[in-house]
């Protein structure tokens, strides 16, 4: 009987505690959702150490967006406005600096400036092309879609921010990187530009922030305020670009794929003369002086002078024939080292160069000793020529056949292909800027040239450049001997040996089998009728090359 019982009471107890797991089981999820809610209504500041350090350390980021750009003062005290609206390019919502600006609000209100990317599939070489179709014999040439401008129209911005993105830092010819750069300068300009004439345009800002700068073929160092380079990447550039110039480049085809307009017009604006310089920190405009000049360049030896002076004779007997704008005085520069002796000199001063400049060479540090081309680095020297807002240089082999002064109208870098997507640097038209000068100093060790001269270095630094007709500089190759010069050529640039080399009755590259290709009889007699033309005493420079090189 007593076991019977035992055997009850434990039967008991088991049925007893698998009933009470099994009350536990059923409150367990009841359980989970009343620790869930309390967590929920808890403070913060209880959640443990881990949450805390998460929610200091936001602080501490929010804090350091909230810091002010250091550019803001710079440009915020020369805008005398309640509110600076700023447009921002290739800049995301969630990055620091969108913080920084929106902190500053009321005074400031930030705009978010969209635009069509390009395709990725468009490379550099679709831009500029080798050759186009210039007489439009088969229609007229046309450019890869490439938009840039933006989406939303914007004209009344106080400034410009933009990014580039870093995968296009140290890339010239990256073409999101252009299409970048020209979209900030459209706004700008459209935010800025009232009309040609009058010209009292708004002052518009520039700033390009992150480790990668603009293009100084667009933004003009000249325009360049303030420059700040940090290690961490904190690097800016603030312009105060001169609109008359920026806007005369929005005007410019996206590449060598069209050949540049010489008036350019956008609606119904029209050019009204050749643009006159502002001063940046003034409201007059530059009047009564010559601020244009054509300019060559004599140094090593003078074996030159003779076609300087046939160049000079040739640029002084085609005036311009333009009735449309009143001529306009312009200097004959010429460039020249001490090599060039004070008798050659007052020889090509009475041809014409009435400015004669002393310079010192530049060499080329990728040039042999004593080669052909270890001092054609001098031709930079041409950018310290800033007493002028353009000049047209020629190479002093050329000679020019019709007015080449409509291309005073013409953006730095314009010049006639060559080959690929480069220019000829024989014919150009530059504008003259001391920093320019000194930046491209700084470069000259590091690019290095794609033709061990002048011409692949200037190419490197001005990869962006404005297509002139072919015409304007044609090159001495010919398909035939006997080939005719077309009548509309502006100049002719006699590659390879000199007429003045060769003597009066034969051409002597056909002698030598790597100049064979600049073999022409009609264009070497061209040159000799020029010749012919000079005045008996400057005719003599000239004697005692007169023979044959073979």
């Amino acid at each position: 009987m007593a076991l019977h019982h035992n055997h009850s009471l434990r039967s008991f107890s088991l049925k007893h505690k698998l009933f009470i797991i099994f009350l536990l089981l059923i409150s367990l999820p009841s359980l989970l959702i009343v620790i869930i809610s309390e967590k929920k209504h808890q403070n913060p500041a209880s959640l443990g150490t881990t949450a805390l350090r998460h929610d200091q350390n936001n602080n501490v980021h929010a804090n350091k967006k909230a810091t002010k750009p250091a550019w803001f003062d710079v440009i915020a005290k020369d805008i005398k406005k309640e509110k600076i609206k700023i447009g921002l390019v290739n800049i995301h919502e969630d990055e620091e600096i969108v913080c920084s600006l929106q902190h500053l609000h009321p005074k400031v209100e930030t705009i978010t400036v969209n635009f069509d990317h390009v395709n990725e599939s468009l490379k550099w070489e679709d831009l500029y092309p080798e050759w186009i179709d210039e007489n439009e014999k088969w229609g007229k040439a046309k450019c890869p879609e490439m938009l840039t401008t933006a989406t939303a129209k914007m004209n009344n911005l106080n400034v410009v921010v933009a990014r580039v993105p870093e995968s296009s830092c140290g890339v010239n010819r990256d073409v999101f990187r252009l299409q970048l750069n020209l979209v900030v300068a459209n706004v700008a300009v459209e935010s800025g530009w009232v009309s040609w004439e009058g010209f009292d345009p708004r002052v518009v800002y520039v700033v390009f922030v992150g480790s990668c700068g603009p293009m100084e073929e667009i933004f003009r160092c000249d325009d360049l305020l303030m420059h700040n380079h940090s290690e961490e990447g904190v690097d800016y550039w603030v312009y105060k670009p001169y609109l008359r110039s920026l806007k005369q480049k929005t005007l410019m085809p996206i590449g060598s794929c069209q050949i540049s307009p010489l008036f350019a017009e956008t609606g119904k604006e029209k050019w009204r003369g050749r643009p006159q310089k502002q001063k940046q920190n003034s409201s007059s405009i530059l009047v009564g002086s010559t601020r244009i000049a054509y300019v060559t360049i004599l140094h090593s030896s003078e074996l030159y002078v003779c076609g300087a002076i046939a160049l000079a004779h040739t640029i002084l007997r085609n005036p311009d024939e333009d009735i449309r704008v009143p001529p306009e005085p312009k200097d004959l520069v010429l460039l020249a080292d001490d090599s060039i002796t004070s008798e050659s000199l007052t020889a090509l001063r009475a041809a014409g160069w009435n400015k004669i400049k002393r310079i010192q060479r530049i060499r080329n540090p990728f040039a042999n000793k004593s080669s052909y081309n270890e001092w054609n680095y001098s031709k930079l020297r041409l950018w310290e020529l800033t007493m002028y807002e353009k000049i047209v240089f020629l190479d002093s082999d050329v000679l020019v056949l019709k007015s080449l002064d409509g291309f005073f109208y013409y953006p730095q870098l314009s010049a006639a292909p060559n080959e690929k997507t480069m220019f000829n640097s024989g014919v150009m038209v530059i504008e003259p800027s001391q920093c320019m000068f000194e930046n491209m100093l700084k470069k000259i060790h590091k690019v290095k040239s794609y033709n061990e001269g002048d011409q692949g270095f200037l190419n490197e630094v001005f990869a962006w450049w404005h297509r002139t007709p072919s015409k304007l500089n044609k090159l001495k190759v010919f398909r035939s001997n006997d080939e005719m010069i077309p009548e509309d050529l502006y100049t002719i640039h006699y590659l390879g040996l000199k007429p003045w080399m060769c003597g009066r009755h034969y051409d002597c590259n056909r002698d030598r089998e790597d100049c064979r290709v600049f073999a022409s009889d009609v264009a070497h007699q061209k040159w000799w009728q020029v010749y012919d033309s000079l005045p008996k005493d400057l005719q003599s420079y000239c004697g005692g090359l007169s023979k044959k090189i073979r």
